[in-house]
């Protein structure tokens, strides 16, 4: 497995077609929860280390943030975007994630990244990846 040393830029742009669980819509009340809209914000994890999230955006499940993160990544091995609606009462209710390997990122020898991701179960982000640094196995 490879592993990367260096430093990671990621810039979390935006957000489309995010669908509130059946979890988060056990307090909607209403005839109408599939038009329930989010207050979502995104985790930003380097294998099991927070580095950060974005600001919540308030009612909307297609938010735009263009919030950007830098950080020292050693011998990291994936990065995790994990979307949540933050909930008034309570704990934050996931609503969807993916994962995404320095392996895939570093295998086209480019260290810029630039695309649409599907998260599971619903939706997509697009996200700008920047890497320097190194790469092993």
């Amino acid at each position: 497995m490879v592993v990367f040393n260096g430093l990671l830029k990621i810039k979390i742009c935006e957000a489309v077609s995010l669908k509130p669980t059946a979890w988060s819509l056990r307090h909607a009340v209403g005839p109408r929860p599939q038009t329930f809209l989010l207050d979502p914000y995104i985790a930003l994890n380097v294998d099991d280390s927070r580095i950060g999230q974005t600001a919540t955006k308030q009612k909307t499940n297609s938010p735009a943030w263009h919030d950007e993160f830098v950080t020292d990544v050693c011998n990291g091995r994936k990065i995790e975007l994990a979307v949540f609606h933050d909930a008034p009462i309570g704990y934050d209710d996931f609503v969807a994630n993916c994962t995404i390997q320095f392996e895939e990122l570093l295998q086209n020898g480019s260290r810029h990244f630039e695309d649409w991701i599907d998260l599971e179960p619903e939706g997509r982000v697009y996200v700008i990846i920047d890497l320097s640094g190194s790469s092993g196995e």
